[in-house]
């Protein structure tokens, strides 16, 4: 059997509850904590038959790998990493699906916001690369807040080849966000009448080249302050508000 993953806070084991309890092996949660948001993950447990087993400050550290564990943390079968495989599976399937890659983000903290944001707005998947990016670690699960039980993550050997044959095979319109002079005000850009696959770039060096060559079209967030820069996550916010407000009109 492989050994189990550890997930932490309770948005994130709540919507693994709701969503995978075959895959939960064990809870293990604050000895002496009796709050209404526990009772609400034991209640869901107790159908499943999961074993509930108190534990010390120390021990959900050590299983959670951090302090930031809100006590309770639960041990789950491996999750499926998804391909290409699975992404062509759910594009023959989607109607006009909204994407988001992300370009080598590399900070689980950014990741995990970014996967709140897309479950917030309604992305079918998340697109990663699966080198030198970050991984849907408990850390990323944590600040996604349930999000990553929710939406599919997908991590593909190329990003700039995925984007192009998900143009080609799937009429997906890649829109990139970066400020350069072809690049049009998000507002401007329609994005209604097709799939859509915002791709938002890492957090230091923005969209590669090579990532920028796939775009149908760039766009940039206007800004009236001084600061021309937006954190990540910020930025995923921003844009996906943008298309979701124009699709749903």
């Amino acid at each position: 059997m492989a050994k189990p993953e550890y997930y932490y806070g309770v948005h994130s084991v709540e919507s693994l509850l709701e969503l995978e309890p075959e895959r939960v092996l064990t809870l293990f949660a604050l000895k002496g904590r009796e709050d209404q948001r526990l009772q609400r993950i034991f209640e869901l447990a107790e159908p499943f038959g999961v074993s509930i087993q108190k534990a010390s400050r120390d021990t959900l550290e050590k299983l959670a790998g951090l302090p930031f564990h809100q006590g309770v943390v639960a041990a789950v079968r491996p999750q499926h990493i998804m391909n290409e495989k699975d992404l062509d599976d759910l594009l023959k399937t989607s109607n006009q699906p909204l994407l988001l890659a992300l370009d080598h983000v590399t900070d689980p903290h950014n990741l995990g916001a970014c996967i709140r944001t897309a479950a917030a707005m309604g992305v079918e998947a998340v697109i990663v690369p699966r080198d030198r990016a970050a991984g849907l670690t408990p850390t990323a699960r944590k600040v996604a807040a349930g999000g990553a039980e929710k939406v599919k993550f997908i991590q593909v050997t190329n990003l700039a080849r995925t984007l192009s044959q998900m143009k080609d095979q799937f009429n997906i319109r890649v829109v990139g966000t970066m400020l350069d002079e072809q690049a049009l005000p998000i507002h401007q850009f329609d994005f209604t009448g097709t799939g859509i696959c915002m791709v938002m770039g890492a957090e230091d060096t923005g969209l590669r080249p090579i990532t920028q060559a796939q775009c149908d079209q760039k766009v940039y967030i206007p800004m009236g302050g001084n600061l021309q820069s937006l954190n990540v996550s910020v930025a995923t916010g921003m844009a996906l508000y943008e298309v979701c407000r124009q699709r749903s009109n």
